[in-house]
This record gives structure tokens, C-alpha cells and sequence, in this order.
């Protein structure tokens, strides 16, 4: 500051004023010392805003999840840069932590709160009972959930969600109609909200139709679970003729087991991957996906939640519903 303030021939307390934005110096002065400021290359201390109550410049990002299964993980990978991408147009930074965990992920947010790490988190993976969105608004810390349930309401907390229900409801309609009536869903990790409501959506699909050789699966999202289970499922005396994957990697790992056990994919049992993603494009056959534009999803939480940095209020929003592409994964379904 000292070095700014000689060289823009103001005091240091005007340099404070104009670089923190607050009045008490003219808009003539507080250009000289922004413009003197970028010469030298100053940039704020991360620290030193945090210890003033200016903010830490920094959102937070944390994911209790496998570790090993996250490298692999379209989704995850087009979320971060969607996050990315908003959060450089504000010269924010992204503090990423991958925990064991809830209960960890709750002693992180505790911890950068005290230390005063991040101005807000983006909070992933909502529970069936999430102690994060209470604690959080305890903490006072602004946050937005991605993939909430849009009736759940704290007041410092935005919601960002995808209809989970309508985009599995699509994917029955379509197996349905190709005259799918054994259908078998290998879901990621019980427990996530998205997650019970597919499998919610998928019972409810299948009562109303009347069928009754329809389950769910839960795995840990690993393409080693995805296999493992596709193979238990099509070694029973009735088969599935369909099997609905909750990501691309298990439906790869699935048409693999499947065809190592003899099934032709798609004469004797149909593909459907959750997420679409280049892998989808890589194997024979071309999977059937659900597809939705998840660098956008990105996008969009991380809008919310610089806006509620700006002090804007609380938001519920919602994102396209995942389109069914499909592709030579599925077709009409075997007689029994």
C-alpha cells in the first residue's frame, strides 16, 4: 500500500478507500490508484481479507464419496468446470476436499467457517436426512445445494435441481414402449436423495403398469459393483430384457459382464446409461443416455451462489430435464 500510495501520490488510507471500494475518495483518485495498483501487480491479501471481515475470496467444495470413483466420474468432472468457469470471471477460488463421509464433511464446513477459509460452499450429494443444510445455516454460511429437493426450504441456502422423477419416468416410457416389462435399475450410493427418488419414480412407473419383475439395485457407483450386480441379476431364471445404469461408467462395466456371459447387446437385453458422455460413444454398441448439459449445471449453482455472496436472496432453480437419446443399446425386447 505504501508502494501504490507514493507512487499515485495519495495517502494509504485513500489507496484502502479506492482498492476496498468504499467511499471517501473521488472516482478521478480511485481510478489513478486501481490503475497504479494493476501496474505494480497488487492483488488482495487472501488472509488479510479474511482476518478484516472482507471475505476470503474463496467457495468451498466438498465431496464425501469414494475417492476411487471419482476419476472416472463424467458428471463430477463437467460439474467442477462449469464452478470453475463463473467462479474465474469473479477472481474467486475453489477450495476442493474430498472426505470419508458426512460427519467429516461437517467438520470441514466447521473448521473453514472458524478459520474463516470460504465466503460460501456448494454443497453435492443431498441426504434422504442431511444434517448439512441445518448446520449450515447455523454456521450463517451462504450455500447452494445442487440437486435438492425443490420443496425443502432454509433461508440462506439456493437450491439447484434437476427433475430426477421426469427424467426416469422418460426412460420407462421408452423401455416400456419397446415391450420391456423386466426391467433392472443398478442405482449409485442409498441414501442420496436423487437416487431414492429414482428408485421411488421407477416403483411408481411400474405399478401403474402393472409390472411386476421391476427392482432396484444400489451400488457404490464403482464400474466393479455395476458388473458384479449385472451379472447376479442376469443369471436368474427370468433375466431382466432391460438395465438402467445411474452413470455411463457402470453401463459400460454392464454391457462388458453381459457380454461375457453370453447376452447380446441390444437382442437380448437393452442399455441405458444415465449419464451421456463420450464414453458412451466408445464402446460398441453406442449407449441410449439421458443427457443434460452439466458444465451448465455448473454454471448455474455457481451463479447462485455469487449472487447470494452479493447479498441477493435465497432461490429454488431449476435445470432442464436430462433428455433420452437413444441409440443401438436398446431395442424391442426379447419374448420370454
Amino acid at each position: 500500500m505504501k508502494d501504490i500510495a507514493r507512487h499515485a501520490g495519495v495517502s494509504q488510507s485513500a489507496v484502502s478507500f479506492a482498492l476496498n471500494g468504499r467511499a471517501g475518495v473521488s472516482e478521478e483518485t480511485r481510478e489513478r490508484v486501481r490503475q497504479v495498483a494493476e501496474e505494480l501487480g497488487w492483488r488482495p491479501s487472501t488472509a488479510a481479507r479474511a482476518l478484516s471481515g472482507e471475505g476470503a475470496a474463496t467457495v468451498g467444495f466438498v465431496l464425501a464419496r469414494p475417492a476411487d470413483t471419482l476419476g472416472v466420474d463424467s458428471f463430477f468432472l463437467q460439474l467442477v468446470s462449469g464452478i470453475q468457469e463463473v467462479l474465474a470471471e469473479r477472481h474467486l477460488g475453489l477450495l476442493f476436499q474430498v472426505v470419508e463421509d458426512v460427519a467429516d464433511e461437517c467438520a470441514v464446513y466447521r473448521r473453514w467457517w472458524a478459520e474463516h477459509r470460504v465466503d460460501g460452499v456448494l454443497v453435492v450429494d443431498p441426504r434422504t436426512d442431511d444434517p448439512r443444510p441445518d448446520l449450515l445455516d447455523e454456521l450463517g454460511l451462504p450455500a447452494v445445494v445442487i440437486g435438492g429437493a425443490p420443496e425443502e426450504r432454509h433461508p440462506g441456502l439456493s437450491t439447484v435441481w434437476a427433475d430426477d422423477a421426469g427424467a426416469m419416468a422418460s426412460v420407462v416410457d421408452g423401455l416400456h414402449a419397446l415391450g420391456h416389462r423386466r426391467i433392472v435399475h443398478i442405482a449409485g450410493l442409498s441414501g442420496l436423495a436423487h437416487t431414492e427418488r429414482r428408485i421411488r419414480t421407477l416403483a411408481a412407473e411400474a405399478a401403474r403398469r402393472g409390472l411386476t419383475e421391476v427392482q432396484s439395485v444400489t451400488t457404490d457407483y464403482s464400474d466393479a459393483a455395476a458388473a458384479a450386480v449385472t451379472r447376479r441379476v442376469l443369471r436368474a431364471d427370468a433375466p431382466p430384457t432391460a438395465l438402467i445404469y445411474d452413470n455411463d461408467v457402470m453401463a459400460v462395466a454392464g454391457v462388458a459382464a453381459a457380454t461375457e456371459l453370453g447376452f447380446s447387446v441390444p437382442a437380448e437385453v437393452s442399455v441405458v446409461a444415465w449419464e451421456d458422455s463420450a464414453l458412451c460413444r466408445m464402446v460398441k454398441p453406442w449407449l441410449s443416455a439421458l443427457s443434460r448439459d452439466s458444465v451448465e449445471f455448473g454454471r448455474t449453482a455457481a451463479r447462485e451462489l455469487t449472487a447470494l455472496l452479493d447479498g441477493g436472496p435465497a432461490r429454488t432453480v431449476r435445470v432442464p430435464v436430462p433428455r433420452l437419446i437413444e441409440r443401438d443399446s436398446t431395442g424391442v425386447a426379447r419374448r420370454s
